[in-house]
């Protein structure tokens, strides 16, 4: 497995980031400009129900298998996460080398969709399909861009012979991410690439500021237990490069980023992706608190209480903790044979 060539700043792989001063923590940053609007074409009524839980809405397609809410809440948070990942690589939208003019490309989980147009935007050549379980694409879209609502864990039906299949935030919430995997390469073109990013849903430290029982980090195990027992594995991302291997990819790549929670950074560039990171970890609490955390057989009061202490540890800058986020890229073969998904 190859390891690509390392990125070069303080982000990236195991560099040590240097810790910055406690000052106003949102007063000089500045994101790299995104665009959040944009998509929603081929899409029936029926699609558009949902169900309504504690204050957050739910998609009910497919019986409401995500156990994410779907709401203004979840949308803006994808939509940060988005931005978090441009700054925090440099905007690279895909690190595969597709080329200029890449000709079919599909966005499996595509949410609000705003990669997909981000995408469309830059290679026009690109006839680009967004797929997920939730209508939540906005209407305005590139003309070479379509979105559709579907199970990326069903029979493919939007087209074949991909020269770019791209999963982020995807692989934790995937109960058989091998058998998508294999699916994937079996409609990927020969020499075409697939794309799996993912953030690793735990935290580390570089300096002993963060103690084993640090609210933040026992989150995440908590998310860990609850996300099980939907039949996913949340913490899949360090070893998604093995599973392409097994899947028949090849010439696979790794890159991994520091990401840190919160502005504690000294580099200006990783203080405002520490912002995103808390900003997205703290919306993502009460998401968290509701279907996840009820498997667990905790209480409202439990809930809210432990959340209360995450929330609090959030607020502290004295605990430089960071988390990973992983990007692998894999290779059909030449001459493996064309994709048999439907036209």
């Amino acid at each position: 497995m190859a390891a690509g060539p390392e990125p070069t700043t303080e982000r990236s792989g195991e560099a040590v980031m240097e810790v910055g001063s406690h000052g106003d923590e949102a007063s000089d940053l500045e994101p790299l400009d995104f665009d959040a609007e944009s998509a929603n074409t081929s899409i029936t009524s029926s699609i558009y129900k949902h169900s309504y839980e504690n204050g957050r809405r739910y998609h009910c397609y497919r019986d409401g298998k995500y156990p994410i809410p779907n709401d203004d809440i979840e949308q803006n948070r994808d939509d940060m996460k988005h931005a978090m990942c441009l700054e925090l690589t440099d905007g690279k939208l895909v690190f595969a080398p597709i080329g200029d003019n890449p000709q079919k490309v599909i966005d499996l989980g595509t949410g609000t969709g705003i990669w997909a147009i981000d995408f469309a935007d830059k290679y026009p050549s690109a006839q680009v399909t967004g797929v997920d379980l939730s209508p939540i694409q906005p209407n305005w879209i590139p003309p070479n861009l379509k979105f559709v609502v579907d199970d990326v864990e069903d029979d493919w039906v939007a087209g074949r012979d991909f020269d770019l299949v791209y999963a982020r935030n995807l692989a934790p919430l995937v109960k058989d991410f091998p058998k998508l995997l294999k699916r994937s390469i079996e409609n990927i073109k020969p020499g075409g690439w697939m794309e799996v990013a993912d953030f690793s849903a735990n935290v580390d430290c570089d300096d002993g500021t963060m103690a084993d029982d640090y609210p933040l980090k026992v989150f995440w195990d908590k998310v860990q237990d609850a996300m099980t027992k939907f039949g996913t594995e949340i913490r899949i991302a360090p070893r998604v490069g093995q599973l392409m291997e097994e899947a028949g990819f090849v010439n696979v790549q790794k890159k991994v980023f520091k990401v840190p929670v919160g502005t504690w950074p000294l580099d200006k560039t990783l203080r405002l992706v520490g912002l995103y990171m808390k900003t997205v970890t703290g919306d993502f609490l009460g998401a968290a608190g509701g279907k996840p955390f009820r498997t667990l057989g905790m209480s409202e009061v439990d809930i809210e209480v432990f959340l209360a202490s995450v929330r609090k540890a959030l607020a502290s800058p004295e605990v430089h903790a960071y988390g990973r986020y992983y990007v692998w890229s894999g290779q059909k073969p030449e001459g493996k044979g064309k994709g048999k998904g439907k036209e």
